[in-house]
């Protein structure tokens, strides 16, 4: 449908006719002169009452010009059908480990063996796409932890800076406590008492100024809820020179300190051997967490205002060579 902004503007259509007619006419002085008439002249008078119907015409435009520019002035838009937004007041930030361990191939994603974070981009990125109506941020953490999207409702960025972050780009060791702290630092600022913190970590607090303990205690001040997520496989088979050995890849993983930091803020672990538990803790998170609470709607606006704007500056423009011609 067409809306007009400022439809009050069309009460100044009829402000040429109130000028026509309101104001006093301006006289004009001829001299009186005597002339004697000759063929000519009167040859002269029959094409002026000629043109006399022709300077309608302009009379005519300019009206039309005059319509067309109040209009313009009255802002047209279309609008489109109303789209439901479902927003949840909740704000989730997602810490995803960077450290060297995280390279380990132990996981399989369509029969392919892949490393830790690939697993993880493939299943967050899922989630991520599900979570209609949260503010999403991303922390990326290793030696050093960094915000790397602040809270918003873009989820395609979201996904994508998961999906460009590398193994290293943040340092080879963990600091979990510190990926911590930037979250209830950053989610500090906002209003809403639904705060969550999603964090992947494979192994164990090496890096760091802020214990993992004390910032779940301020985590848990500021009442951020956080979950923790233990990645990676039991057992797995390596080949070297000597042969094949099991070993295990995970022996590094912290799991009660991730316990603990769960209980404090009174969150949960979990623990992802596979891609299949990964994908489960995800589904599992979408139901301690539901996505959708309220709804908003959002009409989309398209501004038509320069149509009829381009139409009177056209007119104007016939006028005056017409004006020009004459």
């Amino acid at each position: 449908m067409i809306h007009f902004e400022w439809v009050w503007l069309f009460l100044i259509l009829p402000l040429p006719l109130l000028l026509r007619y309101g104001l006093a006419p301006v006289t004009v002085r001829k001299n009186a002169a005597l002339r004697v008439p000759f063929m000519e002249d009167f040859e002269a008078m029959n094409q002026e009452e000629g043109r006399l119907s022709v300077k309608r015409w302009p009379l005519v435009l300019a009206s039309l010009a005059w319509i067309f520019l109040v209009i313009a002035v009255a802002r047209p838009q279309w609008w489109g059908d109303p789209i439901e937004l479902p927003i949840s007041g909740r704000d989730l930030m997602i810490a995803v480990d960077l450290s060297g361990s995280m390279k380990y191939e132990d996981f399989r994603i369509n029969g392919e063996t892949v490393n830790r974070l690939t697993a993880i981009k493939w299943v967050a990125s899922q989630f991520i796409e599900r979570r209609v109506g949260d503010r999403l941020g991303l922390i990326l953490f290793g030696t050093q932890a960094y915000l790397q999207t602040p809270l918003t409702f873009d989820r395609t960025t979201v996904k994508t800076l998961l999906l460009e972050s590398a193994i290293g780009l943040a340092g080879e060791q963990t600091a979990i406590g510190d990926a911590i702290g930037l979250a209830v630092k950053r989610l500090r600022q906002q209003k809403t008492d639904r705060k969550i913190l999603i964090l992947l970590t494979d192994g164990a607090n090496t890096a760091g100024v802020v214990a993992p303990l004390k910032a779940a205690e301020l985590a848990a001040a500021d009442g951020l809820k956080i979950y923790t997520i233990g990645i990676g496989a039991d057992e797995m088979i390596v080949r070297d020179f000597f042969g094949s050995r099991r070993v295990n890849p995970s022996v590094d993983l912290d799991e009660k300190a991730l316990t603990a930091i769960a209980e404090k803020t009174g969150g949960r672990y979990f623990r992802a051997r596979d891609t299949a538990e990964l994908d489960k803790i995800y589904t599992l998170l979408d139901e301690l967490e539901p996505i959708e609470q309220e709804s908003q709607y959002f009409r989309p606006t398209k501004s038509l205002y320069f149509w009829p704007l381009g139409l009177s500056l056209l007119l104007a423009v016939i006028i005056l060579i017409r004006h020009r011609t004459y």
